[in-house]
């Protein structure tokens, strides 16, 4: 597989702090990773010169956007549509809760709607994931 044939990308709402950022970006990258599957990853372990071990890192492209809030429901929903695109998105609840069964009951007491996103990551392939996210600015820290 080329490495351009698929790619990882991350979308942070504009609204979002820098270290909110660090977090959602951790915890979606965990559960793409979770899902994907193996093709996802390049070499798994890397040894240097000395024969060190190394973790390997995934074998495309990982590109980090931002967008408003309301392009990034809206991107959130159409790759959610596309079956060839793996999604992992975060709402704002998994902020305001501590514990894994008190996100699960604030996210089955609400309505998709009701939802506010601060970020997702949308994995696969180039063309599919381009066709939603390739137009959306590039994040950098201001």
């Amino acid at each position: 597989m080329n490495y351009e044939d698929k790619k990882i990308v991350a979308i942070l709402a504009t609204n979002v702090d820098i270290s909110t950022a660090f977090n959602v970006i951790g915890h979606l990258s965990i559960a793409i990773g979770k899902y994907s599957g193996q093709e996802i990853m390049g070499e798994p372990i890397l040894l240097d010169k000395s024969t060190i071990p190394h973790l390997g890192i995934s074998r495309f492209p990982f590109i980090v956007t931002k967008v408003k809030s309301g392009k990034l429901k809206n991107a959130i929903a159409m790759a959610k549509e596309n079956p060839n695109l793996l999604v992992a998105d975060y709402p704002k609840d998994m902020l305001e809760t501590r514990t894994d069964e008190e996100l699960v009951t604030s996210i089955k007491a609400k309505e998709n709607e009701k939802l506010e996103y601060l970020g997702a990551i949308i994995y696969g392939n180039t063309n599919e994931a381009d066709a939603i996210t390739g137009r959306f600015q590039l994040w950098k820290m201001e």
